[in-house]
């Protein structure tokens, strides 16, 4: 598939996760087959006033086949000057948040406040498409802002007009936030507004519901957020491949590749909102839970992955419990 003058092998793609998509969650989507992956969202005043959580934020690895960024504002200027930084020459590709339901950034008319204001979103796709050339730019939207209204097809073909080489639409409203059923055939209709790659988004988790909604909307791939989360793999599976992973074992290395990049403390708290994930579904992960909860430092995180390992072998590999 071509995005832009972007070529990429594969339909499922790991969009912008606040909180969770770091350099450890990119790598392994990527190991597992992912055809791209993308940052945290960017915020662009906070990179152009050189905001020191924005630079931990832009972090990448050589494990990065290709490195993609999402920034988000609400002004064309700080989009132009945020992806012309210096910081931003690295990435392969820019993506603009159009559709974060966050309080703080609709507020800030950022987000998916974009969606009410279609001129404005088509100023700030022009913007970064003309800063970033020859480089790709794609748009990531909801299908609207509140419930019933469907402001994603004209969002998309005026984001196509702007220069956008791609659109992700997520099958909510803003005001659903994260609850309630995809509607696919809005989604349906968005890809039938544009030319353009259109991949969908929500509650994409498995082979079933990727194919699903593949199906019913015509789309050309599909965006696995946070079903991806703890399982990293599921590309591997989308793509047709299953795999037996330790669950455990993941840990340690997404734990390994996080801690290159932040102080030992603040890595070992990040990666405790991903052992949640990791730990789901794992028989004894409430006590597995509570260890890495606990955890202070490197050492005390690791031998939480370490009971997660060996609890998994234990109900998966009959191994010696005792």
């Amino acid at each position: 598939m071509k995005i832009g003058g972007l070529e990429i092998e594969g339909k499922y793609i790991m969009p912008a996760i606040a909180g969770y998509s770091d350099v450890g969650q990119r790598a392994l989507a990527y190991r597992y087959g992912a055809a791209l992956t993308f940052t945290e969202m960017i915020s662009a005043k906070g990179l152009v006033y050189g905001s020191n959580h924005t630079a931990d934020l832009l972090a990448t690895t050589e494990a990065e086949p290709f490195k993609c960024v999402q920034l988000f504002g609400s002004e064309p200027e700080f989009i132009r000057r945020a992806v012309l930084h210096p910081a931003i020459k690295k990435f392969d590709l820019i993506d603009i948040n159009c559709g974060c339901p966050v309080h703080k950034i609709v507020g800030n008319g950022e987000g998916s406040a974009l969606l009410k204001d279609i001129p404005l979103l088509k100023e700030i796709v022009a913007a970064a498409a003309e800063a970033a050339a020859p480089r790709p730019v794609t748009v990531k939207m909801r299908l609207g802002f509140s419930k019933g209204e469907l402001l994603s097809p004209a969002a998309a073909a005026a984001a196509e007009e702007a220069g956008a080489a791609a659109i992700t639409v997520h099958g909510r409203r803003r005001e659903d936030f994260y609850s309630g059923a995809v509607d696919l055939d809005g989604i349906r209709e968005t890809k039938n507004a544009v030319s353009v790659p259109v991949f969908a988004n929500g509650d994409i988790v498995d082979i079933a519901s990727a194919e699903r909604a593949l199906e019913v909307t015509g789309c050309d791939g599909a965006a696995i957020a946070r079903g991806a989360l703890g399982r990293p793999y599921v590309f591997s599976e989308l793509n047709g491949i299953p795999v037996r992973v330790n669950p455990g074992e993941l840990v340690k290395e997404h734990f390994s590749m996080i801690l290159k990049v932040y102080p030992e403390r603040v890595a070992t708290d990040m990666m405790k909102k991903h052992f949640v994930y990791y730990s789901k579904g794992v028989r004894g992960g409430k006590a597995v839970k509570a260890a890495a909860f606990a955890a202070k430092n490197a050492s005390d995180l690791n031998e939480a992955a370490e009971m997660l390992s060996r609890q998994f072998l234990c109900e998966n590999e009959a191994a010696d419990c005792r």
